[in-house]
């Protein structure tokens, strides 16, 4: 590591400029702003070493001039210190070691198109292993550190990288630029699919082979497209073999329904290993090579259904449910090095703890660590773990604890200079009674430089999904503690359809999107308001997101109270909304299709309720994505049209290089300027 280490005494010195600096800031602390948050080191993706003594990651910072995050490899030793730079192209990611220790493989674009690099920690430049004119994906290295898997968008029908080099720059050179579709899914997210498929590659580590495509010909993705990612591959101890996530289903855009397969690393057939109808995803082998285990839901066209942890028995054929007495989903599996113990995490009333349990039926999982947590990684022994860590009041650091449940420590420390200088209140949680008496849980955050004897604007925060949860986690997206240093009282309400809280309570938003849900809003708020004397109740806004935005839009027109409204690529007519890419979504919250259940498409579509008894009249800022597929952008078109043709006060602000979430740096911030001048407009 002797070219490594020669950077660490220029860290070191930045280290102690950052301390001195917080000790400057201590005394002069201001509430978090915009400004503030953009300048966040993003950091991500923690991966432990072998030997259990460091931690590679990534660290994203963003550029406001070239309008992207500069990505860059870390490398922190698993006791703390000061980090060190691996990497400086600002354009690498996905870090993994070699079995040895001695090598990072990652990905980068430093050259154009994402390829395999490898950085040996002995010094000298990272060399670029791949060179796929298709580019490369989810790099991962076999246990015998022999091989690298690769995934690569290909056309089925080549055979190699020279026919897919010529059809990319035939439909280049094409001036006809139409998308044409014979199937679904026909797009997805925010790309339209071209014919193209991630294949399963591998490629020999010491870079004397080209990649090998152990998936050729195959007409599905491996991983599955946008629900699929690093941990739906794995190799088996031996090396031998890989197993894969995909869903081979003709009609994808209906179908949750993923199985595993094997492939023998040199080629040949692929193996179905799991026929159940819903989704078994996340394989990862037991180090003595007897297991599988992996993580499956049993409810087919349903992707909020229950995580269970399963258990596949490599000689029988067999898979077995280890986890259906634990009402939480499993989610990133790992084995223990004696291979009789399963990690994993779940989602739990606003945290995410790390659990384990015995491999097992029927066992019962326990906490190894509390908190926000995910990525985890293990040392080879199993006793080390590194894992991303964050709250509401501090973005993700890389913590590392004992899987024998020690106190969990901080190991990278790349904001402590900013949050130095920052104030923010971390959130208070409480439960109230919702629809039918049932126990909801909510976080409020109160304003910056708080004084009880004021009255503060409230702005309650609908979170989407609309199977998911407000976290106690930090986001660069709907950031809870700008909002409240802004001034207001921000309440998260976890209603009807939240995750972590149990599958019943998931479910019961099922064809009931106004219903349960929008009652646990409207009793938070009124509890709320009962509970907090500092809340005035005559100055309240509610904004949200996807789901968050149908609640938004579904508020809009149900009562007055609010004297604000965002709503951000929100749903409004439900059966115009069935021009979604994944129609399983739709089919299943709604029980049916729009010709098959009209009822339910009308019943809970704000469209239906547009001006109803004067209610459509709050002020409403609509916000959305040209390239949104998930929910088209045109949802939000005829809700703006409404609310114009009616008179109310409203605005619309639509970004033409975005999807569903706002990314780029320079749209972020003009989309939090637009979203606080609005409250300021209306609340102040």
């Amino acid at each position: 590591m002797k070219g490594i280490f020669l950077r660490s005494g220029l860290v070191c010195a930045l280290v102690l400029a950052f301390g001195f600096e917080i000790a400057a800031q201590e005394t002069a602390k201001h509430p978090i702003a915009f400004d503030d948050m953009i300048k966040m080191h993003r950091v991500a993706e923690p991966q432990i070493s072998p030997d259990g003594k460091w931690v590679a990651y990534t660290v994203a910072t963003p550029d406001m001039d070239a309008n992207r995050n500069v990505t860059n490899i870390w490398m922190v030793s698993t006791t703390g210190g000061a980090p060190q730079q691996l990497t400086q192209s600002g354009h690498d990611t996905s870090p993994v070691w070699s079995p040895d220790g001695k090598t990072i493989a990652f990905l980068s674009s430093r050259s154009g198109d994402s390829q395999v690099y490898l950085l040996s920690l002995e010094g000298g430049e990272a060399q670029r292993l791949t060179k796929l004119s298709t580019g490369a994906d989810i790099a991962k290295w076999s246990p015998d550190g022999k091989t690298i898997a690769l995934t690569s968008s290909v056309y089925p029908n080549c055979k190699d990288d020279d026919c897919n080099s010529k059809r990319d720059a035939e439909k280049e050179k094409n001036k006809v630029k139409a998308h044409v579709a014979e199937h679904l899914l026909y797009r997805h997210w925010t790309h339209w699919n071209e014919g193209k498929r991630a294949h399963l590659f591998v490629v020999p580590a010491d870079g004397s082979a080209a990649p090998r495509d152990l998936t050729a010909g195959a007409n599905y993705d491996v991983p599955p497209d946008e629900r699929g990612g690093p941990n739906d591959i794995n190799f088996s101890p031996d090396s031998k073999e890989i197993c894969f996530t995909a869903v081979t289903d003709k009609m994808e855009a209906i179908s949750t329904n993923g199985d595993l397969f094997t492939v023998p690393v040199a080629g040949g057939e692929i193996k179905r290993i799991t026929t159940q109808p819903g989704f078994d995803g996340e394989p990862v082998y037991s180090p003595d090579g007897k297991y599988i285990a992996y993580h499956a839901q049993l409810t087919p066209e349903y992707e909020a259904d229950r995580w269970r942890v399963m258990l596949y028995d490599r000689q029988t054929g067999k898979s077995e449910n280890l986890s259906e007495k634990f009402d939480r989903s499993a989610d990133e599996l790992a084995w223990s090095a004696d291979s009789k113990r399963i990690y994993f995490t779940a989602e739990n009333e606003t945290q995410e703890p790390i659990y384990d349990m015995a491999a097992l039926a029927g066992a019962q999982p326990r906490i190894v660590t509390d908190g926000n947590n995910s990525a985890i990684s293990f040392s080879r022994d199993g006793k080390i773990v590194a894992f991303e860590r964050s709250s509401l009041t501090m973005p993700a650091e890389i913590f590392v604890t004992s899987t024998e449940g020690f106190s969990a420590r901080q190991v990278t420390h790349h904001n402590d200079a900013i949050l130095a200088s920052l104030e923010m209140n971390p959130p208070e949680t409480f439960w109230f009674d919702g629809a039918e008496g049932t126990k909801v849980q909510a976080m409020l955050i109160r304003p910056s430089k708080f004084d009880a004897a004021k009255k503060y604007p409230l702005l309650v925060l609908l979170h989407g999904g609309p199977q998911t949860m407000w976290s106690n986690a930090w986001s660069y997206r709907w950031n809870a503690e700008v909002f409240s240093s802004a001034g207001y009282v921000t309440l998260m309400i976890n209603r009807r359809g939240s995750t972590g809280y149990g599958q019943k309570f998931t479910d019961e938003i099922t064809n009931d999107w106004g219903g349960k849900a929008y009652v646990d809003v409207m009793d938070g708020l009124d509890f709320a308001l009962k509970k907090y004397s500092f809340i005035d109740g005559t100055k309240m806004a509610a904004a949200g997101g996807s789901y968050g935005g149908y609640m938004a839009d579904w508020i809009a027109t149900h009562n007055g109270r609010f004297k604000a409204i965002i709503s951000h690529a929100g749903v409004y007519d439900k059966v115009s909304m069935y021009a979604t890419e994944e129609l399983w979504f739709e089919e299943h919250d709604m029980q049916g299709t729009p010709w098959s259940n009209p009822e339910s498409y009308h019943k809970w579509a704000p469209v239906t309720y547009a001006g109803e008894l004067g209610k459509f009249k709050t002020p409403t800022l609509v916000i959305c994505g040209e390239r949104d597929y998930r929910v088209p952008y045109t949802q939000s078109l005829e809700f703006f049209s409404a609310l114009q043709r009616q008179g109310v006060p409203s605005k619309l602000v639509v970004f033409p290089d975005e999807g569903h979430w706002v990314l780029k740096p320079q749209n972020s911030q003009f989309w939090y300027k637009t979203f606080l001048d609005w409250l300021t407009l209306y609340l102040k």
